[in-house]
């Protein structure tokens, strides 16, 4: 009987080890399949979460994650596994590296215990979180430096983390760092294999002439697959270098061209000032004013911000944000994109090249048709005008006289309007000029008037008049040809603004009812101050032929 029940004890012995060589078995092959599973892909979001969901399941735990830390020694990243979409959506915000998760930062080592709580490191859960018990924490090191730490909690069964745990989750961190280095290789060639056909995109573009916005549209959209940017917005600077103004935007949501931000307080301002890319881990944990533009579907999280151009010549702003969630910038993407935002820094200075040829261009053409207006017409148009005003003394029929002098009177005022085109030519590019304002007065007048009144002008209006006597001037004829409007009944108006010497002269005239006796003055009454202001004088007065003629006219700064 006692060599049996010895027998039995032998037998249920061996039925337990063989038990866990199966076990041991299973588990190795287990890992060996993991390790392969892990390493069969090369996108790198996908490996980080496929070792946080196989680690959970080699070790039977019910929530993983994979904490990446950054550069400044804190969590950049959490890549959770186990935990419902309702679960994720109830934590305040993942945890940022402190208390035992910071330990294991400063401390990269295998870190296994029955109950979280009972440590002194332990700094407690965000709002929000699961209650965990049981933590397994292990280090993924990539090339020798630790890229982050693999954290499992909650072993199923209410058992706790082992040595064969530990040892399994140690080999498959292993095997990860392995599989996160082939995947950022990876993601390396390709971003320099897009950046080489974006480049030579790009550079095509530019040397065939296309359109400026054209050419930064196709940089914002290059940029954003090269760098794997969810929204991008190329900024250009207004207002002296105070607001940036959206240019191009791709992947932001709403009408977010046009719009204008600050240059302080803003990350695109940082890197506008300095000269220099700037990079947030988390734009909505700053107080910067980028937030709302990067915004892309459900928020922004890693934000960067690179110059157009060097110190001293910085054109632009090139902004990228991320959804939270994702990987921040890493260093290399944001090289690329400075680099490759060169580009966008030459086609705008190829487009105010262009820009400025164009203006040369044109100023050269006006000037030229001024002088052959001056040399060559007005010389001919006078001596037909001589000739004719001779002739005319050697006539002695009084109607064949008169047309003479009728055509002397044509030619003569033809020279005035050629000159006034002359003028006009010669008028500085740019804003509109006082001549131009003066057409467009006087063009806008046609609907309340129902006819366009005859416009003269005389004299270097552009570049003689001030502009305060301009704005004077232009103020003076709105009103008068207000009361035209209003008052007049008139079929025809003539406006005549002259340039004397050094005296400037509006002349209204209108064939209308003419100025009532007792009617209200306080708009001449306006006019003559304004003329009495700058030394001069104003007087309103009826036609002979009917309707009323007011002369505004003021001296001006006699010139060298």
């Amino acid at each position: 009987m006692i060599p049996q029940t010895h027998l039995d004890g032998l037998l249920a012995e061996l039925h337990t080890r063989l038990q866990a060589v199966l076990s041991t078995r299973d588990r190795v092959h287990a890992l060996l399949e993991a390790v392969v599973s892990v390493g069969g892909d090369l996108d790198l979001e996908t490996v980080l979460h496929r070792i946080v969901e196989t680690a959970a399941t080699l070790v039977d735990a019910r929530y993983g994650a994979l904490g990446v830390i950054g550069e400044d020694n804190t969590l950049a990243r959490f890549v959770p596994a186990g935990l419902s979409e309702e679960e994720i959506a109830g934590i305040e915000h993942w945890p940022h590296g402190l208390g035992l998760l910071g330990l294991l930062i400063k401390e990269p080592r295998p870190l296994r215990l029955p109950r979280i709580c009972d440590h002194p490191e332990s700094y407690g859960f965000p709002p929000g979180h699961p209650p965990m018990a049981g933590f397994l924490g292990v280090p993924v090191r990539v090339r020798g430096r630790v890229f982050g730490n693999l954290y499992l909690t909650e072993k199923r069964g209410g058992g706790e983390f082992d040595e064969d745990d530990e040892a399994i989750v140690v080999a498959l961190a292993s095997a990860a760092g392995v599989a996160i280095e082939n995947a950022r290789l990876y993601e390396d060639t390709r971003r320099r294999e897009t950046w080489l056909q974006a480049s030579a995109e790009i550079t095509r573009s530019l040397l065939s002439g296309a359109e400026t916005p054209r050419v930064l549209t196709l940089i914002a959209r290059r940029a954003r697959r090269m760098a794997g940017a969810d929204a991008v917005a190329i900024l250009l600077p207004e207002d002296g270098g105070r607001t940036l103004r959206v240019a191009i935007a791709d992947g932001v949501p709403g009408p977010a061209r046009g719009r204008r931000l600050p240059v302080e307080g803003s990350l695109a301002g940082q890197a506008f000032v300095c000269a220099e890319p700037r990079v947030v881990t988390d734009l909505n944990d700053t107080d910067l004013g980028d937030t709302d533009l990067l915004a892309a579907v459900g928020g922004t999280g890693a934000a960067c911000a690179v110059p157009l151009g060097g110190p001293g010549a910085v054109r632009g702003v090139l902004s990228l944000g991320r959804r939270p969630g994702r990987v921040p910038f890493s260093r290399a993407e944001v090289c690329m994109v400075h680099s490759f935002a060169g580009h966008a820094a030459v086609a705008i200075e190829l487009d105010e090249a262009r820009r400025d040829a164009e203006r040369l261009g044109l100023l050269e053409d006006r000037d030229r048709i001024a002088k052959d207006l001056h040399d060559v017409v007005i010389q001919r148009l006078f001596a037909v005008a001589m000739t004719l005003t001779g002739a005319a003394r050697l006539v002695d029929h009084p109607e064949a006289a008169a047309r003479l002098r009728t055509a002397i009177d044509e030619l003569d005022g033809t020279i005035r309007q050629i000159r006034s085109t002359i003028f006009a030519l010669r008028a500085p590019a740019g804003a509109p000029g006082l001549r131009a304002r003066l057409v467009e007065l006087v063009e806008g007048a046609r609907g309340p008037l129902g006819f366009l009144p005859a416009l003269c002008m005389d004299g270097q209006l552009d570049t003689r008049v001030p502009a305060p006597v301009g704005e004077h001037l232009l103020a003076v004829a709105r009103e008068a040809i207000s009361n035209v409007v209003r008052h007049a009944h008139a079929t025809r108006a003539t406006v005549t603004v002259r340039l004397d010497k050094d005296r400037l002269t509006l002349l209204v005239e209108d064939d209308g009812v003419g100025i009532p006796a007792r009617g209200r003055r306080s708009g001449l009454r306006n006019l003559s101050e304004r003329a009495e202001s700058l030394g001069g004088s104003c007087a309103a007065e009826a036609r002979a032929a009917g309707g009323t003629r007011l002369c505004w006219s003021v001296p001006l700064p006699s010139t060298p």
